[in-house]
């Protein structure tokens, strides 16, 4: 899987094949069949090898519920911007749930949430809704960073270089302008994360008051 995996970072998914794998390897397609039936097989094993890089906390502190999804939040974000490619076969992996390590991630954000005082069935719709919000995001900021990179550009440059067609384009609408106008001195990327750190803390602000003002984790 790792050597898939260089492929698909370095070329992205529309390079990947069995053929343009088995060359990699040195094998060829057919010997690769051995092991995998197809390439859509072939990107649920890969799509489960890198949900394996993600971090998610122990569920230990029930007050600190919040936290640990936090950093799963910022954790998957951080998986899908090292391997953007991953973001356009996310929705085409129908059996990649079943895999190993995304089992077994789930089920350690399920104790984050059970551990707050979620019953199992809200545990798990307060996880799916965690995940949309994540992989919705970075599906955007991933097709956006791979726009920068095909400039040429830094994002800083790249954004400097919009600046003049931004200006214009808001003119005449006040509230755009203005907002524009209050961060286009900003660093671009700490723009991202201070907007996807806002998301993820309004969903966690809402999952709080499901849990009553007498949960010890909701303190």
């Amino acid at each position: 899987m790792s050597e898939a995996i260089r492929l698909l970072d370095a070329e992205g998914i529309e390079a990947l094949s069995m053929r343009s794998l088995g060359t990699r390897l040195g094998a060829g397609a057919t010997s690769l069949y051995r092991h995998v039936a197809n390439k859509d097989e072939l990107i649920e094993l890969v799509v489960d090898e890198i949900y394996g890089e993600m971090g998610v906390p122990g569920a230990d502190d029930p007050a600190g519920w919040r936290a640990g999804v936090a950093a799963c939040a910022h954790s998957l974000r951080a998986m899908v911007l090292r391997h953007p490619w991953i973001a356009s076969v996310l929705g085409q992996v129908g059996l990649a749930y079943l895999g190993p390590n995304l089992i077994r991630q789930s089920e350690r954000m399920l104790a984050l949430f059970q551990a707050a005082g979620f019953d199992p069935g809200e545990a798990d719709q307060a996880m799916n809704t965690l995940i949309a919000y994540v992989i919705g995001m970075t599906t955007s900021e991933a097709a956006y960073l791979s726009m920068v990179a095909r400039s040429g550009q830094s994002e800083q440059a790249w954004a400097e270089s919009l600046r003049p067609a931004a200006e214009q384009a808001v003119r005449d609408h006040p509230r755009l302008r203005d907002g524009y106008a209050a961060r286009q001195s900003e660093d671009p990327q700490q723009i991202r994360e201070e907007n996807f750190s806002y998301g993820v803390e309004r969903i966690l602000d809402g999952l709080d008051t499901r849990l009553g003002p007498t949960t010890p984790a909701a303190r």
